[in-house]
């Protein structure tokens, strides 16, 4: 058993000094068959420590609902990392910001308009210690006091830019040390006075989020953490990306030369990413500072290892870098090899407005419901109801949160976008069946606007009188859609098919070009969203999720495609660089 505690210039790992050379490797970003991989990595570049998040919203989708299992099995991870001869930080929120959905803050949580959130408010800490408590039973026999890898702890996550509650930081600090946790406890934030003085407490050991300007950053932290190591927990070497905005990406030379500057000032460190990984599924987060920006699938983040957990320029650089202050390990993974090229034509589909029975269920609503009131809270659902004036007629909603495409009759009449602060659309003709598709692109994951309720908000009038009497029809997404095909065509949304076949399970990078918006899944397993707003062009498609022989990929159109082609190219495309 070894003992980890905080000295007074140093981390002690069994009472001598200790450099925490860390890298950030979230389990849930990435297929649990290859966690072992990615871990191996970031051994090999130096790192002594793995760091995680944990997302509430995928461990408790449903409240008193826990998944531990599959990529959400933590134990197995951390176990992992230990088998690897690493450390472990454990970063479980509840909030984590990360560039994911709602921050990792389940939407259920929402449904009570008097919970507060990240406050000391009765139901939010019920809400929040239950989670906590499940996530502490796997996290407590794994510390490095128990033979296990967890080193520290952190509580909350960049807290002194949200709020300045102390009695909920104390309550979090409670439960954390009642539900078994005796390593160090840590908190992060931008080292600005405010902020480091609003997110911690004393009796917590205060760490910093920045990626240049290390004597600096240093300096200001020092001033709120007299005394032990000092720590950039989020040592930030790239960025990420939005929707119709261009490819992020950093200088090798120039992170590495940061990064450098950190370890010669004694400094501990957390590189964010060391490997980003995949949004899978509908996980993405967004942003929201007066324009609503949408966050890609890949979660590549110009990282040392890339989104398909290959070395990079910035790899090597770090590398270098750390073994200047580390021992490093002489073998280095092998460069990227090309994936399989290939293309195979998609079917004739599945549209949703000719068929709409096999998407779902109706569901009777007079007043249009927002996708939050209904019992599943999907991402996507159809509306329908009758309209009837011999004039043309403005439709109005209330707010778009985020894209709703109208028909009328089957037909396309036109497409609104939050991010275009739309919300009207005039129709010539504006007699007969009224189709709304109503698309959550993703909840924001930081600032004011946490936690904010979608789909149309507010309800919708037709030349300035209500629309009532809705059907409407909630479209899972977690596996495609069980449609019946519609050979004859049609408008709408469409899900189409393909059969490939390989010769063995490989990594693939299948290419969106030609397609207009929508969701693709391989073998059942959703790889996420596309959209040719770009920059990201490829979907990453790991090869666990594929099999020798025979493979299905599907892909729900909710634009509109001008190819039924699906090609997979040998290398990722994620956008151009230039501003």
């Amino acid at each position: 058993m070894a003992e980890f505690t905080i000295g007074e210039h140093d981390f002690l790992l069994d009472g001598r000094p200790h450099r925490v050379i860390s890298g950030a490797l979230h389990y849930f970003r990435v297929h649990p068959d290859l966690w072992a991989d990615r871990i191996d990595k970031a051994r090999r570049m130096g790192l002594n420590t793995i760091e995680t998040y944990t997302p509430w919203n995928l461990h408790e989708p449903v409240e008193g609902t826990y998944d531990f299992t599959g990529m959400l099995d933590l134990d197995r991870f951390l176990r992992l990392v230990a088998d690897a001869g690493m450390h472990a930080i454990v970063r479980p929120g509840p909030y984590i910001c990360a560039e994911w959905d709602n921050g990792g803050l389940p939407a259920w949580l929402y449904r009570d308009p008097e919970v507060g959130v990240r406050r000391s408010e009765p139901r939010y800490l019920g809400a929040v210690s239950a989670y906590l408590r499940r996530v502490y039973d796997v996290v407590t026999p794994l510390q490095v006091d128990r033979g296990g890898p967890v080193v520290l702890v952190q509580i909350e996550n960049e807290y002194g830019a949200y709020g300045s509650d102390k009695f909920y930081l104390r309550h979090l600090v409670d439960l954390t040390r009642e539900s078994g946790i005796t390593v160090p406890l840590t908190t992060v934030d931008q080292p600005t006075d405010e902020m480091l003085s609003q997110g911690s407490l004393d009796c917590l050991h205060r760490t910093g989020s920045f990626g240049s300007r290390a004597a600096e950053r240093l300096a200001t932290l020092r001033r709120h953490q007299p005394t032990g190591p000092l720590m950039c927990s989020e040592f930030w070497n790239g960025w990420f990306d939005h929707w119709g905005d261009r490819h992020h990406t950093t200088s090798a030379q120039d992170s590495a030369a940061e990064l450098d500057a950190l370890l010669a000032a004694g400094a501990s460190v957390n590189i964010y990413m060391f490997h980003g990984g995949t949004n899978f599924g509908l996980t993405s987060g967004a942003n929201d500072k007066g324009v609503y920006q949408p966050t890609i699938t890949s979660y590549d983040y110009d990282a040392p290892l890339d989104e398909a957990g290959n070395p990079t320029a910035k790899y090597h650089a770090f590398r270098e870098v750390i073994a200047r202050y580390a021992p490093v390990p002489d073998d280095v993974p092998p460069p990227a090899k090309p994936a399989p090229e290939f293309s195979v034509e998609l079917d004739a589909g599945a549209y949703a407005l000719k068929a709409p029975e096999s998407w779902g269920t109706w569901e009777r609503h007079e007043a249009l419901p927002e996708l939050d009131e209904l019992e599943s809270m999907p991402r996507m659902a159809l509306y329908r109801t009758t309209v009837d004036s011999d004039v043309p007629a403005t439709l109005v909603l209330g707010e778009v949160r985020d894209r709703v495409s109208v028909f009328l009759d089957g037909q396309p009449v036109g497409t609104l976008l939050r991010q275009n602060h739309e919300r009207a659309l005039g129709l010539d003709r504006a007699s007969g069946e009224l189709v709304l598709l109503v698309e959550d692109m993703g909840r924001v994951n930081y600032g004011p606007r946490l936690g904010e309720a979608k789909g149309v908000i507010g309800g919708a009038t037709l030349n300035g009188k209500p629309l009532t009497g809705w059907d409407v029809l909630p479209i899972e997404l977690d596996t495609p859609p069980d449609a019946a095909a519609t050979p004859d065509g049609g408008a709408g949304p469409v899900l189409r098919r393909a059969r490939f076949d390989l010769d063995e399970p490989a990594d693939l990078f299948l290419d969106t070009l030609g397609w207009g918006k929508g969701i693709a899944w391989v073998n059942g397993f959703c790889l996420g969203r596309y959209w040719s707003l770009g920059p990201q062009r490829t979907l990453y498609v790991p090869a666990p999720v594929l099999r020798a022989g025979a493979n299905e990929l599907a892909v729900l159109e909710t634009a509109t495609a001008a190819t039924t082609v699906a090609h997979f190219r040998s290398a990722p495309e994620l956008g151009h660089t230039e501003a």
